[in-house]
């Protein structure tokens, strides 16, 4: 039976998250594909896709890549901590198509990911309604009450006596979905600072990372995919 996360209550209490602190990565961008609709970059951990509420967090993948692709618009979103695959259009047109293939749950992602202690069996799915715990926010909590539909397939890719490689796959987007779903498990990611602080120490950053992406070019309408190497 897996370990749910509790109901958050209405109590004022202060929160247990501290405010991070945003020190982006420097360094050149890697594009992984670029034509006159799209261009697909392998995002570092560490860099928001777009730019934060606060002053000091408008550095940002988005505006980066548009200092050397002017053209480029923002499609979906991979949270600050995780690496990997992320697509931008360069027209509006390419962006209206690729934002329903992922609304319409076309596109297909995959994503690796380094779980805390041994994981069996060697595969299974997840499927937990999820909503934001407002008592803890930007935390997210599985919710039967009020929760979203979410669900996430997983497979066991190797295990050691302390942890688990895992391939995602989420047939859902929620926020922060694939970290509260392996927590559900009594699993949770390496390196996560709001799910798994205790693994800080000896991870520097989150080990979740989007491998591969697939769906359908926006002018061709022919299905291709675009993959990154995991970097953990």
């Amino acid at each position: 039976m897996p370990a749910f996360l509790p109901k958050a209550t209405r109590l004022h209490k202060p929160s247990l998250i501290p405010d991070f602190a945003y020190d982006p990565p420097m360094g050149p961008l890697v594009i992984l594909h670029e034509d006159p609709a799209i261009i697909v970059v392998d995002k570092p951990a560490g860099l928001l896709t777009v730019p934060g509420k606060l002053e000091n967090r408008q550095d940002c993948l988005v505006t980066r890549l548009q200092a050397a692709r002017w053209d480029a618009l923002t499609v979906h979103r991979l949270d600050c901590d995780t690496s990997g695959v992320i697509i931008f259009a360069r027209t509006k047109q390419a962006q209206g198509f690729l934002g329903q293939e992922f609304e319409q749950r076309r596109a297909q992602k995959t994503y690796v990911a380094r779980l805390k202690g041994r994981l069996e069996p060697d595969s299974g799915t997840v499927n937990l309604p999820l909503g934001s715990d407002w008592d803890y926010r930007p935390r997210q909590k599985v919710d039967h009450d009020h929760g979203r539909p979410a669900v996430t397939d997983w497979q066991v890719i190797l295990r050691t006596e302390t942890e688990t490689r895992v391939r995602l796959t989420p047939l859902t987007g929620r926020s922060h979905q694939l970290r509260v779903h392996m927590l559900s498990l009594g699993h949770p990611i390496l390196g996560d600072q709001i799910y798994a602080p205790e693994t800080l120490a000896d991870h520097k950053r989150l080990m979740l990372h989007a491998e591969s992406l697939t769906l359908h070019h926006p002018v061709t309408k022919e299905r291709v995919s675009f993959t990154a190497p995991v970097p953990f």
